[in-house]
């Protein structure tokens, strides 16, 4: 791996802090730390990156202390997952321009992506989902992406901005995303036509009512991704004070921690991006803590993911063989942790849920297998 130091801010977090003022178990007192004089996360499964550059969303905008605000909250809480390997890298120097700051953090993530780590972006605005994505553009390795946002992001600017990242994300050639899921949006602040447009591309969008009706059925969906980027605006206003643009709707705090969970369980997952926090607006630190919770809850569930079985352990597994209409299929269902998979015609097994399951026991064809048939024509 290249020597990435110059790429990050001289002082990190934790130097303005000092770990004597945690208790033995807390994260603070437990994390690695990739100082400008340490910069070795060699053992690291998680990396965590702050970058607070917000230009994207405003041009006056200047760079974010919200990554360290969220630290300063997350070292607060005890860690419970001693097997996780984790080291803070601590915040992407502000470039110049804003293109500087996205030439750093993407050629950062693209480093980390070649070396296996799977890593935790603190942001700044949510436009920063693109250097995700480009880091896995770079390798031209195939992903599935999913974004939680209230509102889908694909105005046509000229520019790059929060606003408009997914119209560049999805459209640009050559292009590498297989699959993308968009979780939370709210149908009065989307345009019908726009979704019509992207349901012929296969692109699965789920409305924050629908998600909440069933929510262990969001789940397969961020184990089958291996990017998920998380905008704060999907959180309701009561929960998250610092949408000051937000809504009334949307997903409670521990909602939001479900689907960070669900997130860390994913077995494909190795980017992970939360964005659209601002200090200054934060009543309290609420949303902070909030945020920090989240994070802490994706190291919870990526517990989970180390200790599933691999499909090929067939002792691992119940199978269930189920017939629906004119398919003969199998289920399985993980004895670790009590996933669901099912196999399609043509062998492959995806993740699905235990409501995909008793449909299917009932005769009727899961909307899942549905989509996932319509994607392989």
């Amino acid at each position: 791996m290249q020597d990435l130091s110059h790429f990050f801010a001289s002082k990190h977090f934790i130097e303005t802090k000092g770990t004597h003022i945690y208790q033995p178990l807390q994260w603070g007192a437990n994390l690695q730390y990739a100082t400008q004089d340490i910069l070795d996360w060699d053992d690291a499964e998680i990396v965590i990156i702050g970058c607070g550059e917000q230009r994207g969303e405003d041009e006056s905008l200047g760079y974010s202390s919200g990554p360290d605000a969220i630290r300063e909250e997350l070292y607060k809480l005890y860690s419970w997952h001693p097997a996780v390997k984790i080291t803070d890298a601590g915040n992407i120097r502000e470039g110049a321009t804003i293109a500087d700051t996205r030439a750093a953090l993407r050629t950062v993530l693209h480093e980390l992506q070649q070396a296996g780590k799977t890593v935790i972006v603190l942001g700044g605005s949510h436009d920063l989902t693109m250097q995700q994505y480009e880091a896995f553009r770079r390798s031209q390795k195939m992903i599935h992406a999913t974004v939680a946002d209230m509102l889908v992001d694909l105005d046509e600017t000229e520019a790059l901005t929060s606003r408009s990242f997914l119209m560049e994300m999805l459209t640009a050639q050559p292009n590498f995303i297989t699959h993308y899921n968009h979780v939370g949006f709210q149908s009065y602040y989307t345009h019908p036509r726009m979704l019509e447009t992207l349901d012929k591309l296969r692109f699965d969008f789920f409305r924050l009512g629908k998600v909440r009706e069933h929510f262990e059925d969001v789940e397969p969906v961020l184990r089958n991704s291996n990017l998920f980027s998380f905008d704060i605006s999907a959180i309701r206003y009561s929960d998250a004070p610092v949408n000051i643009n937000g809504s009334p709707n949307g997903f409670t705090g521990d909602e939001a921690c479900i689907l960070t969970r669900y997130a860390g369980m994913g077995t494909h997952l190795t980017s992970f991006g939360l964005y659209g926090y601002d200090p200054a607006h934060d009543t309290n630190k609420m949303t902070a803590r909030l945020l920090a919770q989240m994070i802490w809850y994706f190291v919870d569930g990526y517990q989970v993911r180390k200790n599933e079985a691999e499909l090929t352990e067939h002792e691992e597994f119940i199978i269930f063989n189920v017939a629906f209409t004119d398919n003969d299929t199998i289920f399985l269902k993980s004895k670790r942790t009590n996933r669901w998979w099912m196999r399609l015609p043509n062998k492959a097994y995806v993740p699905c849920s235990y409501n995909d399951y008793i449909l299917a026991s009932n005769g009727d064809i899961p909307e899942r297998w549905l989509r996932e048939q319509e994607r392989l024509i």
